[in-house]
């Protein structure tokens, strides 16, 4: 396995810049997740590293190699897609050993590393089926099969599970990961799904618009946000941003919305009369005494958790309930949230304030 370091890239299609000065890290054995919305370049820039894209400036290395203008098939890595790319002609044998053939590996060792691959993916019964016999998490497997036989220094996943359905995903969501960590492999996983990236990785790179918004583990983006997008795109029902001003009480600061308020932590940097933005995660917002005022729109049961979506101060906000109320549509509620669970950013910049 190798590490991968990626080094003031750019990437443009004739004078559209989509990619702006990307600088990344990803340590060898380490599972890396891009994640962000259609069209933020994750997937260009997870074909750069796999070669299928040229790259306008830059540099990527992949363990002591510069890789720039080598073709994908010399930069040692394996590519998973997300419509599997088997061939429907070959049996999930051929389809695996058809990399190896293509080198010139002994008849031998094709056979012992399909074999190797088929068992540690629970394929051996399947090894003489057709793509079009297999489900989809077994033609996931199959794509995922092909790449582990290569033995290559990279894994590259171009968002594998967006094809099958939510109980298969959260199924092989935990296969890849478990198979990961078996292998100790260098991985670089593309999702739109941020629920995968929280579970999955061991890094998170949230992009947008080409630019990479932060760098850091599960929680702590989640934790810690470093601007509104950030905030609101990680975690699901996403962060609740509350517009208001910084007001004065007897012994610190309010949010004032309106002619509601909530507690705010004491920040230097934060003045009265300041605007700005209060981050606050669904399942902090809960029903109080005091605090700021909305109307229940709609509420949603899913079982273990009640969501109320609620408008108030022409804010649409969202409640995540562990236990159980008897709140009704119309219905007006107090909610507020504990001090150290309210992330404050700027009103203009939307970065957070520390």
């Amino acid at each position: 396995m190798a590490e991968v370091k990626i080094r003031d890239l750019f990437k443009s299609y004739g004078d559209i810049e989509v990619l702006h000065g990307l600088e990344v890290d990803i340590e060898d054995g380490e599972f890396v997740v891009l994640v962000g919305p259609s069209g933020c370049g994750k997937s260009t820039l997870l074909r750069m590293i796999a070669g299928l894209e040229g790259i306008t400036a830059g540099r990527i290395t992949i363990g002591e190699r510069v890789v720039n203008n080598l073709p994908p098939s010399e930069r040692d890595i394996a590519m998973v897609f997300q419509n599997y790319a088997l061939y429907p002609h070959k049996t999930v044998n051929a389809n695996m050993a058809f990399s190896l053939k293509m080198k010139g590996l002994d008849k031998n060792e094709i056979e012992t590393r399909v074999k190797r691959a088929a068992e540690t993916l629970g394929l051996t019964p399947y090894l003489n089926r057709y793509p079009r016999a297999l489900s989809g998490g077994q033609r996931q497997r199959v794509a995922m099969g092909r790449a582990i036989v290569r033995d290559p220094q990279v894994f590259l996943f171009d968002e594998p599970l967006s094809n099958l359905d939510a109980k298969l995903r959260v199924q092989m969501r935990a296969e890849i990961r478990e198979l990961q960590q078996r292998l100790n492999s260098t991985t670089i996983y593309v999702t739109h799904d941020q629920i995968e990236a929280m579970t999955m990785a061991d890094k998170i790179v949230v992009m947008q618009e080409g630019f990479i918004e932060q760098v850091g583990s599960p929680l702590e983006v989640y934790d810690s946000p470093a601007n509104t997008f950030v905030g609101s795109f990680i975690g699901s029902p996403a962060m609740n941003m509350i517009e208001g001003v910084v007001g004065k009480t007897s012994n610190g600061i309010q949010l004032e919305v309106g002619n509601s308020h909530l507690p705010l932590p004491k920040l230097a940097k934060l003045k009265v009369g300041q605007k700005i933005i209060a981050g606050i995660r669904p399942e902090n917002l809960l029903p109080s005494n005091a605090g700021i005022t909305a109307k229940i729109a709609v509420i949603e049961p899913t079982g273990s958790e009640t969501h109320l979506l609620l408008r108030g101060n022409n804010q649409d906000l969202t409640c995540v309930l562990r236990e159980r109320r008897d709140f009704k549509p119309g219905q007006e509620v107090t909610l507020s949230s504990k001090v150290d669970q309210i992330h404050i950013f700027d009103h203009e910049s939307k970065m957070r304030i520390k």
